[in-house]
């Protein structure tokens, strides 16, 4: 009897930190991969000591480890799609972008996060300069949220009229094409900056009030690279990721003492 052959799935790594909550980061990426019948690989950046109640403390994997994983699952399996999250430390940083130098990837989505939503710092300072000069060069798209675009451009992004100059200044510093998310505004909007700031394209979804949005961007970019993964253009891409975001912050899991998961 022949061997029945299974349709191949895209293979998405992320490389993030891990929390043990499973709320956000790695383990928060396999679930948003397995759900959009991806193949879900990962490299983790940094473990964390944290729960729904916020992050205790973060401890960086050395730079060495990061490169020797992200080179072996390169030499084995076809990646088409890469989600970068927490970096964690400059090191990490270094050999993430190191790793991207030596290979050419078409889809890497860089979620540059830099603070948790509890307000510890995930980003060591010393890790900004790397991310800014050599990370987005290597990104095919960056998914900053209002708060995180403020950060790296130093301008105020208050508004939806706010994101399209802060993509500009993005383009500026190296990105290619950038979505600023604005979950936190009302209607939540979305500006997705194509051809360094020449085609802009806002998105609006649908505010949802809930206690349950712990790992919201995590979802969003990881979404994101699965939908590039399975050859959706990147405005398209962006609609299917903000859909998927919604739909999980309808139906959360109620676990936790605090910021409850939206997987």
């Amino acid at each position: 009897m022949p061997v029945r052959k299974s349709k191949q799935r895209p293979v998405v790594l992320s490389i993030a930190g891990f929390d043990p909550s499973s709320g956000a980061g790695i383990t928060a990426d396999i679930k948003t991969m397995a759900a959009h019948k991806c193949y879900g690989i990962s490299c983790i950046t940094a473990l964390t000591v944290q729960s729904t109640r916020g992050v205790k403390s973060v401890e960086p994997v050395e730079g060495r480890v990061i490169t020797e994983t992200l080179e072996e699952l390169a030499n084995d399996l076809e990646i088409a799609a890469i989600k970068i999250g927490i970096l964690g430390s400059a090191e990490a940083a270094r050999a993430v972008a190191a790793f991207l130098k030596r290979h050419a990837f078409r889809h890497v989505v860089l979620d540059p996060i830099l603070k948790s939503s509890s307000g510890a710092d995930l980003l060591e300072k010393d890790a900004m300069p790397v991310l800014k000069d050599r990370l987005l060069a290597f990104a095919s798209v960056i998914t900053p949220n209002i708060a995180e675009a403020e950060l790296l451009t130093g301008m105020p992004v208050k508004h939806a009229d706010d994101m399209e100059s802060a993509a500009l200044r993005l383009h500026q510093m190296g990105a290619h094409n950038v979505i600023i998310t604005g979950g936190h505004l009302d209607p939540p909007v979305d500006m997705v900056s194509l051809d360094p700031g020449k085609r802009t394209t806002f998105i609006t979804g649908e505010k949802i009030v809930t206690r349950s949005s712990h790992g919201t961007g995590c979802a969003y970019s990881t979404s994101l690279a699965c939908n590039l993964a399975m050859g959706k253009k990147l405005v398209d891409a962006a609609r299917a990721a903000k859909k998927y975001v919604e739909s999980a912050l309808k139906n959360p899991p109620v676990v936790g003492k605090g910021i409850g998961p939206i997987l």
